[in-house]
């Protein structure tokens, strides 16, 4: 394979031959690029609607299209948006190589002609202009995502790829947000849903905008390294079980942090366990012997990073008591213990009774340090499960969350749609019996309507030739399709929400950092109301139009819709 100055950037990096096989360093930005998403990431019908528009004599006509959704996820009533940054490495990177087109060449039907591969060779999105929201930003079902204007065939060709990147993408970072509302500002979540996400690229997708949507760390090293996300991880229950005795620790001694005189940390750890039992009240006959030696092992492996799991046995009985038991040894040699992990049981009972341990030894021994020791808790956790424990009371100071998080079990998908709005300066709209489905024709611009204490009160769409709506200026907001359903406001801040993002075949913006878009959605967040944000029947955030993008709309659902007969 012939080497590029990416790859020898990416060798100097640290970046292993896999990685460079699959992702490219975007030369726009710190982060890389997955190679999978290409023109190619995309539906058979894109490529056949792109022929038949270049055989009917389509290639100079211009299209809008409008990339939104209908209704947010997860039973509330609001939506993180993500995965503009790579869609815009998408689009800037958009080509058919020689090998896409041999390919396309032998699955499509036969008869297409050669001038038509041709101009495919050449297609590039240089033409396009993408207005988008910032990346992180809360939005609302209706509300535009992206618009996108250009030549009807590279826009129709861009549908399919754009979809699946905005789709997950939101509705990954919706869900992580909503963990971080239920756990609270201080609880910390970590992403641990690798082995359960669906595949590889979910899996990295998944610890990406888990940590946009404010989760603090993730089990998924090459996430780590990737996107720069901090990486966290303990052991498995595999660790304690494959130490049966304390004959089976080869390495027993560690050398003190401060002075290096070494110690036996076994001989210690079952010195403390002893004593530990009558402050405790535990008896050590159910302590684990395996489980001990397990723990010394790691311990001597991690003393500045003992986290160790503590539920392989009994918790109560064994894990807690022996846990203890090496922190106290560590503590003897210079060190201090992180914490537990709790994977399985009452998680609520069993994180109160550790915690009360640590402030019983705490006192005890005179380490106010010990009280404060970090208990992390897994098993399966949702965000009823989380609710449910702050209720009862719990002392977990760090959820690790999987399987629910990263397959987004609620809600498998977010539905974003891609709809054609405009065509050579002509507004086009669908009509549907769901008055739901129906689109908001021609271009629009939207904004976001503030109160005078500083909450977001209303989107207004508006036609793109419309002024905007001033601060102090009353503005007459209707339901799209509910005629009763209007009100004024009078807004004390006006945002606009639209900016272009490509334009002139050049990205327009700066890209944000991954920290700025995981910063940026918890202040959009803290620009709603709790109300609209709570998880038992939140109150929907209300998006209106414009008086005339009503008129408008409903003047070209007349005009469309066919007049019945009755006989």
């Amino acid at each position: 394979m012939t080497t590029t100055c990416e790859d020898n950037e990416m060798n100097n990096s640290g970046m292993d031959a896999f990685s460079i096989q699959n992702y490219r360093r975007d030369s726009t930005h710190c982060f890389y690029q997955n190679r999978v998403i290409q023109p190619l990431l995309t539906d058979l019908y894109q490529i056949t609607m792109a022929y038949a528009y270049w055989k009917s004599g389509k290639i100079e006509d211009q299209a809008v299209f409008d990339l939104f959704f209908r209704k947010n996820p997860f039973h509330g009533e609001f939506t993180i948006f993500c995965g503009l940054e790579e869609c815009l490495k998408f689009i800037k990177n958009f080509h058919y190589s020689a090998g896409d087109i041999n390919y396309l060449k032998s699955v499509l039907p036969e008869g297409i002609e050669e001038e038509f591969f041709e101009y495919l060779g050449k297609l590039t999105a240089k033409d396009v202009t993408l207005y988008a929201l910032d990346e992180g930003s809360v939005t609302f079902p209706r509300i535009p995502l992206m618009r996108l204007e250009g030549p009807l065939i590279i826009v129709q060709l861009l549908e399919t790829t754009l979809l699946t990147l905005v789709n997950y993408a939101s509705l990954m970072a919706t869900n992580a947000a909503r963990y971080r509302i239920v756990a609270g500002p201080v609880a910390k979540l970590l992403e641990f849903g690798l082995r359960r996400a669906q595949g590889p690229d979910g899996g990295l997708s998944s610890s990406k905008y888990a940590y946009i949507g404010g989760f603090d760390g993730t089990s998924n090293v090459l996430a780590g390294k990737l996107f720069n996300i901090p990486v966290k991880g303990t052991h498995a229950h595999a660790y304690i079980t494959s130490y049966s005795g304390f004959d089976e620790l080869v390495t027993r001694e560690l050398p003190h942090r401060e002075s290096g005189a070494t110690a036996d940390l076994l001989e210690l750890s079952i010195e403390h366990r002893k004593n530990l039992s009558s402050v405790l009240h535990i008896s050590t006959q159910e302590a684990n012997d395996g489980e001990l030696a397990a723990m010394v092992s790691f311990a001597i492996a991690f003393p500045d990073g003992f986290m160790a799991l503590v539920d392989t046995y009994d918790v109560k009985r064994s894990g807690l008591l022996n846990f203890c038991a090496v922190a106290l040894s560590l503590n003897d040699q210079g060190y201090r213990p992180v914490g537990i992990r709790i994977d399985s049981g009452d998680l609520a009972y069993l994180s109160c009774l550790a915690r009360q341990n640590f402030i019983t030894i705490s006192e005890y021994y005179g380490l106010p340090w010990f009280a404060e020791l970090t208990i992390v808790a897994s098993n399966d956790i949702n965000e009823e499960t989380i609710l449910s424990l702050n209720e009862q009371g719990h002392k977990i100071d760090c959820f690790g969350i999987g399987t629910h998080l990263v397959t987004c079990q609620k809600q498998p998908a977010l539905g974003c749609v891609y709809k054609l709005v405009e065509i050579n300066n002509q507004p086009r709209i669908k009509l549907s019996q769901d008055a739901e489905k129906i689109t908001m024709p021609g271009k629009k611009n939207v904004f976001r309507l503030y109160g005078t204490e500083g909450w977001a009160v209303i989107d207004i769409l508006q036609k793109d030739d419309e002024d905007p709506p001033e601060p102090g200026k009353k503005v007459l907001c209707r339901h799209p399709f509910h005629e009763s359903k209007r009100a004024f406001v009078t807004p004390a801040r006006v945002e606009t929400l639209y900016k272009i993002w490509w334009k002139d075949g050049a990205i327009r913006q700066p890209i944000p950092s991954l920290e700025e878009v995981r910063n940026r959605v918890q202040e959009s967040l803290g620009t709603l109301r709790q109300d609209h944000l709570r998880h038992l029947n939140p109150t929907p955030y209300k998006v209106a139009v414009s008086d005339n993008l009503y008129n408008f709309l409903h003047d070209l659902w007349l005009l469309n819709q066919p007049i019945g007969e009755l006989s």
